[in-house]
């Protein structure tokens, strides 16, 4: 994955609310994070959208989705965000201190 799909799947607003839900509450189906987002951020997203949503924050491994039976639930991966904010804010060398 490149850094380009990880800033794509960030740039979008819903996809950010989404990831948003996912921090406070890890496990949820696309009826919860469907629910979430109409009830707290007053978003009449069809479960379509979210599904699509959801798919470009897999391609970014920001979203993991593990099947239970019928139902698919949503986790939220931290990791390619610690990524960056290492890449950025990671321990600096003398020479490299302003």
């Amino acid at each position: 994955m490149t850094d380009d799909v990880l800033w794509k799947a960030l740039a979008d607003p819903t996809r950010r609310l989404i990831l948003d839900e996912l921090a406070q509450r890890d496990g949820q189906s696309l009826f919860e994070i469907c629910a979430r987002l109409a009830t707290r951020h007053a978003l009449g997203l069809s479960r379509q959208a979210v599904s699509q949503h959801l798919a470009v924050l897999e391609q970014a491994h920001l979203v993991r989705t593990r099947r239970e039976g019928r139902y698919k639930f949503h986790d939220l991966n931290t990791g390619p965000l610690e990524r960056i904010a290492t890449r950025w804010l990671g321990p600096r060398t003398p020479e490299e201190a302003p």
